[in-house]
């Protein structure tokens, strides 16, 4: 791997404050090995979102994730528990589940080693010869699936792969108390129509930095602008691993019909919608009837999957059929806005190829949440890699 320790100085600059920052340098996103040094000092160290709980909804189910090409298993067990493991047999590091399923063991299928879903080790056939399925050196107790620490929230599944990063209820409580009038509230995932996917050809840090301003909002989305203006919308910006924008004028036009909203919530939500990116890899929208999160993964450097999963403050909205159309409605109203955003991020990433582009400047009026996430990048990038790196 190249060293990236020439980038020392441009990530210096980029933590400056926002009215003498520059913006993340190029190589961050044109360059194949940026991924890797992201997936070591960005994503890895401390919590990043792996998947969806729904993904994994029921006693025995299991569901292989590839995150940034780190093969994990996310498994319900029969208490009702998620837990995510390294997805690979202990014995020879064979891959153990290629595809959701629900299991009564986890069982390899090289050699039929079977473990449990808390991930002990319960069955190694023929391991001490034909017919002998134990053997002294092979300690069930120390031979189980590795777990990689994670927690739930907001319907999402989170990791900390490195198992170095702080408790999860420590880290999400900034979130957390922000949304406090959300807290303890279920979410209820809308189903089939209220589930979608962009693949997007760019970096995934562009995702995250157009989502978090309103810049743009009258110049790419003009529909959305004549209902909820520029002027309407504030900044959230406070130092730490979130940022994004929210609108006073929130006002859906569904129709006749709509949805009901979450229960005693204050009047300021009657009118108020916040849209957060959760660095690193998610995009979370809250409303006084549904909610949705947007999971960033990148599929390389100039390549980004992003999947979309609404969800609805009663399981009646969620669920019944008289609310199906609308749910549909609501699901095509947001696509149509994420769609919109595609040229923007793509044409971005082809921009981030002009050979004397210096990786530009932000707009101290208009671009504080976008300079929190590049700051907080750099300085995840810059406190992890070293000469040589």
């Amino acid at each position: 791997m190249p060293a990236f320790d020439h980038l020392a100085a441009p990530l210096a600059r980029v933590q400056r404050p926002v009215t003498d920052a520059n913006v993340l340098p190029n190589a961050l996103y044109t360059e194949a090995e940026s991924l890797e040094i992201e997936r070591r000092h960005v994503f890895n160290p401390g919590w990043s979102c792996l998947g969806f709980a729904h993904d994994a909804p029921g006693p025995g189910d299991v569901c292989p994730v590839d995150h940034l090409g780190q093969p994990l298993l996310m498994v319900r067990d029969a208490a009702g528990t998620l837990r995510v493991f390294e997805n690979v047999c202990r014995h020879r590091g064979m891959i153990l589940v290629e595809k959701p399923q629900k299991t009564n063991l986890i069982r390899c299928p090289y050699h039929s080693w079977c473990y449990s879903h808390a991930g002990a080790l319960k069955a190694t056939p023929h391991v001490g010869g034909a017919g002998i399925n134990a053997h002294d050196a092979i300690d069930p107790e120390r031979t189980g699936l590795t777990e990689i620490k994670s927690a739930e929230f907001f319907g999402l599944v989170f990791v900390d792969v490195s198992g170095t990063g702080p408790a999860f209820a420590d880290w999400i409580a900034p979130l957390q108390t922000r949304w406090a009038d959300f807290a303890g509230r279920a979410l209820y995932h809308g189903g089939a129509s209220s589930s979608f996917t962009l693949n997007v050809a760019c970096n995934w840090k562009l995702a995250v930095e157009n989502y978090c301003e309103s810049y743009h909002l009258p110049f790419v989305h003009p529909g959305l602008n004549t209902y909820s203006r520029l002027e309407d919308h504030y900044h959230i910006e406070p130092p730490g691993f979130f940022s994004g924008q929210g609108t006073r004028v929130y006002a859906p036009d569904l129709g006749e019909t709509s949805f009901p909203d979450f229960a005693g919530l204050p009047s300021v939500w009657d009118t108020t919608a916040e849209y957060i990116g959760l660095y690193p890899n998610v995009l979370l929208g809250i409303h006084r009837d549904h909610a949705y999160a947007i999971l960033l993964s990148p599929e390389g450097h100039e390549t980004t999957r992003e999947r979309v999963e609404i969800f609805y403050a009663t399981q009646e909205a969620a669920t019944a059929p008289a609310f199906e159309p609308l749910r549909q409605k609501n699901a095509a109203l947001w696509k149509a806005v994420f769609e919109e955003d595609i040229f923007v991020v793509e044409g971005m990433q082809k921009g981030r190829r002009a050979p004397h582009f210096d990786g530009g400047r932000f707009s101290p009026a208009m671009d504080g949440p976008t300079h929190c996430f590049h700051a907080w990048v750099a300085e995840r990038i810059s406190s992890g890699i070293a000469p040589g790196d």
